[in-house]
């Protein structure tokens, strides 16, 4: 009697042991799945070797959970893909791989960090003052490419005294280093960039330039105002036939404008 005592005592604590651990398991877990977010990460759409330049068209969004509080994470946020489009690879990447700022052989892996580990070797940093209006709503991002738009006063042709508006494409493709202070993710000396960099306003953008363009781009600001044209990333090809556009150069080729528009569009739309 005394022994079916003792395993049922047994049983019983056993079973409460369980329990306790059980509820403890559970606890612990609750904890763990309370700290996790949901994030969206960029997730290679097709093989790539070494010093690809990746496309958006490579990738994709790729949703996971992850711990909130996790440090130091390499991970790339898909809302920051802007940043590595257009830039070399590292190394080879697989189909199914998410992107790390490790992937990358630019300025994401240097020991040098800041405005001047962005800058080649032969080029320049230079900053223009821009609004919302001439930087595109204030969407242009580092990493992004533009195109340099300048709009003048001259002298009428006529000689007289008034003045005769003129507007031109300066320089085609020009990399963007910085917008503000924000720099990309080269400004974190390593740590992933947090959320209280994005969607932050600026009046400035900083310029990749020559020196020669350099000395271009100070006149022509001191003498008109500048506006910035946001390119595609898969758009590298230099416009040839840019025009100086002014109120009688509009009024002769309105037609000509709208006739090649709507040849383009059609074209587009496969037809």
């Amino acid at each position: 009697m005394r022994q079916k005592i003792l395993m049922l005592a047994a049983v019983f604590f056993g079973v409460l042991a369980f329990i306790f651990t059980y509820q403890q398991i559970k606890q612990e877990r609750s904890k763990i799945m309370n700290s996790a977010v949901r994030v969206r990460l960029i997730r290679m759409k097709a093989d790539m070797s070494e010093g690809d330049k990746l496309m958006e068209s490579d990738i994709e969004m790729f949703e996971t959970m992850r711990f909130a509080n996790a440090a130091n994470t390499l991970e790339i946020p898909w809302d920051r893909r802007t940043d590595v489009i257009g830039s070399p690879l590292r190394s080879m990447v697989r189909k199914g791989d998410i992107l790390t700022w490790r992937d990358f052989k630019e300025v994401f892996t240097k020991v040098n960090t800041g405005l001047p580990a962005q800058t080649r070797s032969g080029w320049r940093a230079i900053s223009i003052p821009v609004s919302q209006v001439s930087s595109v709503s204030g969407l242009i991002r580092p990493n992004n490419f533009v195109d340099v738009i300048g709009t003048f006063h001259f002298p009428d042709a006529k000689g007289d005294a008034s003045l005769d508006t003129v507007t031109m494409t300066i320089l085609q493709r020009v990399k963007v280093l910085a917008t503000g202070t924000d720099i990309g993710y080269a400004q974190q000396n390593g740590a992933q960039p947090g959320a209280s960099s994005m969607g932050r306003s600026y009046s400035t953008v900083t310029l990749e330039l020559t020196p020669k363009e350099v000395e271009m781009i100070i006149f022509a600001q001191q003498k008109g105002s500048l506006t910035l044209s946001l390119r595609s990333y898969e758009d590298p090809n230099i416009t040839t036939d840019v025009q100086s556009v002014d109120w009688a150069y509009l009024q002769q080729h309105i037609k000509e404008y709208n006739a090649e528009r709507e040849q383009l569009l059609k074209k587009s739309a496969g037809y």
